[in-house]
């Protein structure tokens, strides 16, 4: 008869293993910031988990009792269509407030899981934003001048902005605005490619247009415990930029890859699967290292 003791089944091991991680994860306690904290997720370089990582991180702090606000600086929308907003062309949008058409208040919508979670959208209008933006004065701050009220009167506690996959004004105007910016860095063949450029990028906006801005912080995701490419890229991230990498990694997952095609988070489709566990775990270590810059 097959020993179907928990070391002897992997899928026993694996299901003790997240159900004890659920328990250290439920006495996470958030505390409450002083002032709201404005998080760009950006990397050019695109399908490295960026928006999965938004808004999955976004859902973590609002299971914690954070009120929280997405707004989706993509003309892809695929942060909107996440987090099941309405994002079809004649909504108010994220085209709105970085054109200085609309303010906060009237473009944004509820996320349906989470009522203290918030979202501006994005729609196809917003691709065209660089272009009308390009002759515009102060083209690089439109963003964050039109959340200046929101900021000042604390109205959330973190703004995630999700960026969009280039280095264009929609991306200036995100690290601008920002406080810190996080980086999802795949751990794949070539994570690093690219990652010069963006780096460049962020000194220039602290040097010229955001002295404020912190050091990046990195988080490693499409993690595969099986392959060694994973651990080996994983370890050149952690030797290039030390303290900064977030310890949890997020795994590739069939369920986080699924989860949009729902209109949900991970927490929301399969809150005790281990692509959510990674991101609740991921996100209350970013509130560390926030808390320390």
């Amino acid at each position: 008869m097959a020993d179907y003791t928990p070391d002897a089944n992997p899928i026993a091991l694996s299901i003790l293993k997240n159900f004890e991680r659920q328990k250290e994860i439920a006495k996470y306690e958030y505390p409450k910031n002083a002032q709201t904290k404005i998080i760009a997720v950006s990397n050019q370089k695109g399908g490295v988990g960026k928006t999965s990582s938004c808004v999955n991180l976004a859902a973590s702090f609002a299971l914690n009792h954070q009120k929280v606000l997405v707004i989706d600086l993509d003309p892809q929308a695929n942060a909107s269509t996440a987090l099941g907003v309405e994002h079809s062309a004649h909504v108010p949008s994220s085209y709105d407030l970085v054109t200085g058409k609309a303010g906060v208040n009237v473009l944004i919508q509820t996320n349906p899981d989470f009522s203290n979670l918030d979202v501006i959208p994005s729609t196809i209008n917003l691709a065209g934003a660089e272009i009308e933006l390009v002759t515009a004065l102060n083209r690089e701050r439109k963003l964050r001048i039109s959340l200046e009220n929101v900021k000042e009167q604390h109205v959330y506690d973190y703004i995630f902005i999700d960026c969009p996959p280039s280095l264009g004004v929609l991306s200036l105007n995100a690290l601008t605005a920002a406080d810190f910016i996080l980086i999802p860095v795949q751990s794949e063949y070539y994570a690093l490619e690219g990652l010069t450029l963006l780096l460049q990028t962020i000194d220039m906006v602290k040097k010229q247009l955001n002295p404020k801005l912190a050091d990046p912080i990195f988080l490693i995701t499409m993690y595969s415990a099986r392959t060694s490419l994973s651990k080996d890229v994983a370890e050149e991230v952690r030797n290039h930029f030390g303290e900064r990498v977030i310890q949890t990694m997020i795994p590739r997952s069939v369920r986080i890859s699924e989860a949009p095609s729902y209109n949900q988070t991970i927490l929301s489709y399969d809150k005790s699967s281990s692509g959510s566990l990674a991101y609740q775990e991921a996100a209350f270590e970013l509130v560390k290292i926030l808390e320390k810059q």
